[in-house]
């Protein structure tokens, strides 16, 4: 108590207020990459008298929340995780909601959870029991947790702890594979568009993959679905993948991008990958799109749901002469796009109503709404799905944010 009181007294006297973020971040950078969730954990508690801080990272699946190990990660037994359900939790309401979850003791002191995020991807929460409660530590609180999204970001490059924590079961070959081709953020905000993309099962992938990339005026998409399954499916995947980032990333237009995907297939592998190309200009919401054998998007407007029809050009890899065509749409603020791919919508996933799901979801996150609609084709296929099941979710804004869904400003 003594300890509390003096550091009560500290405050009152205008020692240690600020946020301290300079100082995080400088301890950040000097310790070792595995050592991210100490640098923040150890200012708190210097700082506001803070125990149990903790970081609970999301899983693969969207089910659960790992608790990552403090010290470096010593003794990181399997058996010995903290695994909590995120299901109808508090964890669930603050990644949900990305506000600040604060649980009173009765005595001045709380439980404090806040969403550790980046640009809407949603790696976790950080949790911490504080003495007391006031403006300054609910601020602190919830900005170490914003600066422990960056440190994260930035220290899982170098290091396996936070991949090890994020598989909460074990992984295919095809699926390590698979996840190596995709963004490393799932989702991503801007004042211009929000995006999350998912697929299922996490664990057991094969074939499926979905990509962007953001210039100064342009947003890049793609989503695609490799023939087969297992490794061959993965391994086409990765062809199709790196052929398309290549062009784009040489500047090449749409059908160029589509050339080179048909070309690697055709000369290094056999089988075909269907996919969705798509440019979106950031000044006004034109775009362009190239269809290659791939399922229709859906596009929520005003409430309303439909199929865009647009043409249909042959597979990349088909053994027959190609020609591939850009097609236009204009989106507009408010629209939500929904790319799928075949795995959404065939056999038992037929018994999704996804129209209903993409409509029942208008008001929701992205990252929410892609959620929603691959766990209801994976439940409805009884967690065995014949194929890979991906959404990938576009909200078109004005540039000001109008139109944006719950989760917070863009950055958040």
């Amino acid at each position: 108590m003594d300890g509390d009181r003096g550091l009560r007294r500290d405050r009152e006297q205008g020692h240690d207020r600020g946020l301290g973020l300079d100082e995080v971040l400088r301890a950040a950078e000097q310790a070792a990459p595995v050592e991210s969730v100490d640098v923040v954990a150890r200012n708190l508690e210097r700082r506001f008298a803070a125990r149990e801080v903790s970081f609970l990272l999301v899983d693969m699946l969207g089910r659960e929340a790992v608790r990552l190990p403090r010290g470096g990660g010593a003794g990181r037994a399997r058996g010995a995780v903290d695994r909590r359900a995120l299901a109808g939790s508090a964890y669930e309401e603050v990644l949900r909601s990305q506000r600040l979850h604060v649980k009173g003791d009765g005595e001045g002191g709380a439980r404090m959870i806040a969403p550790v995020t980046n640009r809407g991807d949603r790696i976790g929460v950080l949790e911490a029991v504080v003495p007391e409660v006031d403006d300054t530590i609910r601020d602190a609180v919830a900005q170490a947790a914003h600066a422990l999204a960056y440190i994260v970001v930035t220290d899982r490059r170098f290091t396996d702890l936070y991949h090890w924590g994020w598989r909460t079961s074990p992984v295919t070959l095809a699926a390590e594979i698979q996840h190596q081709l995709l963004p490393s953020a799932a989702c991503c905000e801007a004042p211009q568009f929000t995006l999350a993309g998912g697929l299922v099962p996490a664990d057991d992938i094969g074939g499926d993959t979905y990509d962007y990339a953001l210039d100064q005026d342009t947003l890049h998409l793609s989503i695609t679905d490799a023939m087969g399954h297992d490794t061959a499916s993965a391994l086409l995947a990765t062809l199709t993948v790196n052929a398309l980032r290549g062009a784009r990333r040489a500047g090449r237009g749409l059908l160029e991008q589509a050339g080179a995907a048909h070309e690697a297939i055709t000369r290094h592998a056999r089988g075909m990958t269907t996919g969705q190309l798509l440019r979106v200009d950031l000044a006004d919401g034109a775009c362009e799109m190239v269809n290659a054998g791939h399922p229709w998007p859906l596009r929520l407007r005003g409430g309303r749901v439909e199929k865009l029809s647009v043409d249909v050009d042959l597979p990349f890899g088909v053994p027959a002469p190609v020609s591939y065509e850009v097609q236009r749409l204009q989106l507009e603020p408010g629209d939500r796009l929904v790319l799928l791919t075949d795995g959404m919508i065939e056999r038992g996933a037929a018994a999704v109503d996804l129209p209903a799901v993409v409509r029942d979801t208008g008001g929701e996150h992205p990252r929410e709404a892609v959620q929603a609609m691959t766990l209801a084709v994976y439940d409805a296929c009884g967690g065995e799905l014949r194929d890979d099941a991906t959404a990938l979710v576009l909200d078109w804004h004005d540039g000001t944010g109008r139109g944006r869904r719950n989760g917070g400003p863009p950055g958040a």
